[in-house]
C-alpha cells in the first residue's frame, strides 16, 4: 500500500517502513505524528485520488531525529560596483519513519514520547556554578551519575578520564579546574 502526502509545501510518495526527510515539524524524537493531508491512497489493484484530499485517510509516522542539513553558501556580486554579499544557511529538517497508512477514518495508535532526560534529582547541587560548565554539560554529568560537588571532588584520575571519554569533554575537568572548584563549593 502507498500514499501521497503533503507536508511542508511538498508532496511525498510513502509506504510503510519508509524513512523520509521532510521540512522541520515540532515533535521530539520518538513521538508519533499524523499526516492528514493525504492526496492519493493506493494498493496493488485499487487507487483512490482525493479531491483535494482523500476523506478519512491519514498516515502515521514516528519521528526519528531532528537535524540540520549541510551549509550552503549564498553569494551575490554586482560586477564593477565593488559590491558583494556572502551568507550561509543550514536548513532544518525532520527524519520520520512511516508506521502505517490508515484509511476509512481509522485512528493511529498514539505512542508516548521518549522519556526526557531528567533534570537534577532532589538533593543535587547546581553544577552550573562551576566555571566553564553550562546546562548541556550539566545534563551529561547528571546522566553519568554526578549530581553533587562532593562526587566531583572525590573523582580519581581514571574516573575523570572515563567520564571525559564517554561524554566528549576532552580535558575539561583539568582545563577548567572543576575538581578544585567542587572541593571549595562542597566545603
Amino acid at each position: 500500500m502507498f500514499a501521497v502526502i503533503k507536508t511542508g509545501g511538498k508532496q511525498y510518495t510513502v509506504a510503510a517502513n519508509d524513512l523520509l526527510k521532510i521540512e522541520k515539524i515540532s515533535a521530539e524524537a520518538g513521538e508519533t505524528v499524523v499526516f492528514d493531508e493525504v492526496l492519493v491512497v493506493g494498493s496493488e489493484g485499487e487507487t483512490t485520488i482525493g479531491a483535494p484530499t482523500v476523506e478519512g485517510a491519514s498516515v502515521a509516522a514516528e519521528v526519528v531525529e531532528q537535524g540540520r542539513d549541510r551549509k550552503i553558501i549564498i553569494f551575490k556580486k554586482r560586477r564593477r560596483q565593488n559590491s558583494r554579499r556572502r551568507n550561509g544557511h543550514r536548513q532544518a529538517f525532520t527524519t520520520v519513519k512511516i508506521s502505517e497508512i490508515l484509511t476509512g477514518g481509522a485512528k493511529a495508535a498514539k505512542k508516548a514520547a521518549a522519556p526526557k532526560a531528567a533534570a537534577a534529582p532532589a538533593g543535587a547541587d547546581d553544577l552550573k556554578k562551576l566555571n566553564g560548565l553550562g546546562p548541556a554539560i550539566e545534563k551529561k554529568l547528571i546522566a553519568a551519575g554526578l549530581t553533587t560537588y562532593a562526587q566531583i571532588a572525590a573523582l580519581s584520575a581514571e574516573d575523570i578520564a572515563r567520564i571525559e571519554e564517554e561524554n566528549g569533554l576532552k580535558g575539561r575537568f583539568e582545563r577548567d579546574n572543576w575538581v578544585e572548584q567542587a572541593k571549595e563549593l562542597s566545603a
